[in-house]
């Protein structure tokens, strides 16, 4: 298995893993699915500054990660949101791990210091995998969301890489060799 940056070629397989999230789960609170001009727009706009990397195996993608703005003000450069997808077939596999690993590593060099995510209330297993990589539950929104016919919880979990006592620039992810 290897990690490597997202391509807009890859927009169909990736809107593939995402489907079934929008479809039928909680997963994600989108209500329609994007279409492909749409995703590879998402694709190409994380890609300006953060990192959105896929995950394959013989040509055959297994899953995606990307990172954005934690929030618009100054003060937040140094905070990014993660969130990771991974194909059904390939759930239980260490891919969602590797993504993880990776993707941290490289906000670490972009010299981001909190990560982020943010996971609906009724995704216990996300939940736990997120802690057992050392994400730690800091906020609880209840009934914050409504999908498929009922108000949603969701949980914001918050990673420390490294603190600086002063930190450096924000590195675009453009700039990461």
């Amino acid at each position: 298995m290897q990690i490597r940056t997202a391509k807009t070629d890859d927009a169909p397989a990736l809107l593939d893993i995402y489907r079934p999230h929008i479809e039928s789960s909680t997963t994600s609170f989108e209500y329609e699915v994007p279409s492909v001009l749409e995703f590879k727009s998402r694709i190409q706009e994380t890609l300006q500054n953060y990192p959105y990397l896929v995950a394959e195996d013989n040509d055959q993608i297994l899953g995606y990660a990307y990172a954005h703005p934690y929030g618009e003000r100054a003060a937040f450069q140094w905070s990014a949101e993660v969130s990771v997808y991974i194909a059904d077939e390939a759930q239980g596999k260490g891919v969602g791990r590797l993504l993880y690993e990776t993707i941290e590593d490289i906000l670490q060099q972009q010299n981001v210091v909190n990560v982020t995510a943010c996971v609906t209330g009724e995704n216990q297993n996300s939940i736990a995998f997120h802690e057992h990589m050392g994400y730690e539950v800091v906020a609880q929104f209840k009934k914050i969301g409504f999908k498929n016919g009922r108000w949603l919880d969701t949980f914001w979990l918050q990673k420390e890489l490294d603190r600086p006592d002063q930190p450096k620039p924000f590195i675009p992810f453009y700039e990461i060799p």
